[in-house]
């Protein structure tokens, strides 16, 4: 089976994007990340959560950058920590 790690369901979470097995939305991870969280501080608080789910998120607003402009620097970068070489090797 092929886990599709961001959802979109109009009859869940009002239709906003979420990440799979959790009720978090990928815009609330991108707050939680500008806001100075670190995956291993979301892994550490959030258990549900998967590295590869992040990591996905994170990809999936890149690509959808439009809808979250707020969350880019004038780099295009994401604000905010990003995965750690080790992390993205596990992704």
């Amino acid at each position: 089976m092929t886990i599709k790690w961001v959802t979109v369901d109009p009859l869940v979470m009002n239709g906003e994007p979420f990440l799979y097995g959790t009720r978090l939305t990928v815009q609330r991870l991108l707050e939680l990340r500008a806001s100075g969280y670190t995956a291993a501080q979301l892994l550490s608080e959030m258990p549900e959560l998967r590295i590869v789910g992040i990591a996905r998120a994170y990809e999936y607003a890149t690509e959808h950058r439009e809808h979250y402009a707020e969350f880019f620097d004038a780099s295009g970068a994401l604000r905010g920590p990003g995965l750690t070489p080790a992390e993205a090797a596990m992704a």
